[in-house]
């Protein structure tokens, strides 16, 4: 709406949300505040008008922002060609969304007749011929999986990918494995990893990445939560133990392997690196040093009473 606000002008805040280089903000009359650089979705003034009132929910790529409002229609701005150009499916955005979600450089709605419309950059969200009739119906919830991939859940159990196939958008190698009881995905840059109800786990993607688990797949049963980090996964055992894989920064956790037998009941991770909370409220991390592997300088003040990681 204003490419400067007053600080007047940010009080009754919602919600907040960023792109590469802009900020949006849904105020609690149901107005969106944007600021930032104009071609990153810090100029919203082509769709001032539909920003005034109504919306509910902002979701953003790395240079676009989407807005659902409260009738169910969706409006974009920001990078033509990163999701803020919407107006060839602008009939399929009118109402109806019940979700948004994006990558780096794509969007992809979840409407409420339970099918996925997409849009953006291709590479990210391209729809292959044989995905597509998948996605036209009976999906009850999708969400981004790495830079350039989505997923979207079924009724069934089923899980579905789409994007690039450089970075976890094609899983059909595990296809057979994805066909019920996924309950969680999640993604590093490059590659996927799903949570099946079993309690096993399914991997897909870049393999330097996290694609490949095999060195760990024996270990990988009796699982309640997965997480990424840039380029590793780490998965929680119902014991609270701790099994990682992926690259050295963070997929390697040697170095505090004795601190992860037991006990882990929440895992956070970042670009390069992970921590991890323990039952007695103290936190362990690893990875790169500099990305906050190394914790040493704070360890006085994380060995109790930590109830969340962000």
């Amino acid at each position: 709406m204003i490419a400067s606000p007053s600080l007047h002008l940010l009080g009754g805040v919602v919600q907040g949300c960023g792109t590469a280089g802009a900020f949006a903000v849904i105020k609690n009359n149901g107005s969106v505040v944007t600021w930032g650089h104009p071609e990153m979705g810090g100029d919203s003034s082509s769709v001032a008008e539909l920003l005034m009132t109504g919306v509910v929910q902002i979701v953003a790529t790395d240079t676009a922002f989407a807005a659902i409002k409260d009738n169910g229609s969706v409006v974009t701005w920001g990078a033509w060609n990163r999701g803020g150009d919407s107006t060839a499916i602008a009939t399929l955005l009118a109402e109806g969304v019940v979700q948004v979600c994006g990558n780096t450089g794509a969007f992809a709605a979840r409407r409420s007749n339970g099918s996925v419309v997409t849009w953006g950059d291709t590479f990210s969200s391209g729809i292959s011929s044989v995905i597509a009739p998948l996605l036209a119906t009976d999906v009850v919830h999708i969400c981004a999986t790495s830079v350039n991939a989505f997923a979207a859940f079924k009724a069934n159990g089923s899980l579905v990918t789409w994007g690039s196939q450089f970075f976890g958008g094609d899983s059909s190698k595990v296809a057979p494995l994805l066909t019920e009881g996924v309950v969680q995905v999640c993604g590093t840059n490059g590659a996927c990893a799903a949570l099946l109800v079993n309690g096993s786990v399914v991997t897909w993607g870049n393999d330097e990445e996290g694609g490949d688990s095999s060195k760990v797949a024996t270990l990988l049963s009796d699982v309640v939560q997965v997480c990424g980090s840039g380029g590793a996964f780490a998965a929680i055992k119902s014991g609270g133990s701790v099994i990682t894989w992926g690259d050295d920064w963070g997929g390697d956790s040697s170095e505090v392997a004795a601190l992860l037998i037991e006990g882990v009941v929440q895992i956070c991770g970042g670009e390069m690196a992970f921590a991890a909370i323990k039952a007695d409220g103290s936190v362990v991390s690893w990875g790169d040093s500099r990305y906050g592997g190394d914790s040493s300088a704070v360890a006085s003040l994380l060995t109790e009473g930590v109830t969340a990681i962000f």
